[in-house]
């Protein structure tokens, strides 16, 4: 379910109070920026709540993201999230900090993004079916006075899907909006996926642990 942005302001303001109350706010260097998420993803939304910090969400539509040939499967989600943010520069006010994130999945040297539809959805998962691939996401933290980007990669292996299971999941749960046409916290990742080494949230969108670290030591 997706919620709107002024539920997970409240959620992430309510588990803020909780913390303050109980002298347990682990980010109160953050309490001069007013943060700003840039992005539509209610996953990403949902996981940058339970950092407990308070924040708004704010997209501007239609961000070009291409980029150029010859990068790598580290390079592609920062450069994209880098350009995410420099969209926002030219109404960026003064204490804003503005969160940018792209996640691409990276099999044998090539991108699969999110499937244009269910034909494009079938295909991704038989490419990753009985397979392990990369699930890679840039993330790029951007204030009037300095920029920082990283990039988290996940392994994740599939087992081999059947044709009825990829037929069931691209039915039941349309992933077009999903980066390699899956989500990992849905049903095919529950009956399909045999391992993962990294962070799992980073395959959920947002790699929340090295996000934390990153905002601890802003100044």
């Amino acid at each position: 379910m997706d919620a709107g942005s002024g539920s997970f302001r409240v959620v992430g303001f309510i588990i803020r109070e909780l913390f303050e109350n109980n002298n347990f706010n682990m980010l109160k260097n953050l309490a001069k920026y007013h943060i700003i998420l840039a992005s539509n993803s209610p996953r990403r939304r949902e996981l940058l709540s339970g950092l407990g910090i308070d924040y708004e969400v704010k997209i501007i539509p239609d961000i070009d993201e291409s980029y150029p040939d010859g990068l790598d499967g580290t390079e592609i989600p920062v450069y994209i999230s880098k350009k995410k943010a420099e969209a926002y520069r030219t109404t960026m006010q003064p204490d804003e900090l503005i969160i940018t994130a792209d996640t691409i999945v990276w099999l044998d040297g090539m991108v699969l993004g999110k499937p244009a539809n269910e034909d494009e959805a079938y295909a991704m998962l038989r490419k990753l079916s009985g397979k392990t691939h990369q699930v890679i996401t840039g993330v790029t933290l951007t204030t009037s006075s300095f920029q920082n980007s990283f990039s988290v990669v996940s392994d994740v292996t599939f087992s081999d899907l059947t044709k009825e299971e990829i037929d069931y999941y691209v039915r039941n749960y349309r992933p077009m909006d999903k980066a390699g046409a899956y989500g990992v916290q849905e049903w095919i990742g529950f009956i399909g996926v045999t391992s993962l080494r990294g962070s799992y949230f980073n395959v959920m969108g947002l790699p929340v642990q090295r996000l934390y670290s990153e905002l601890k030591n802003i100044k």
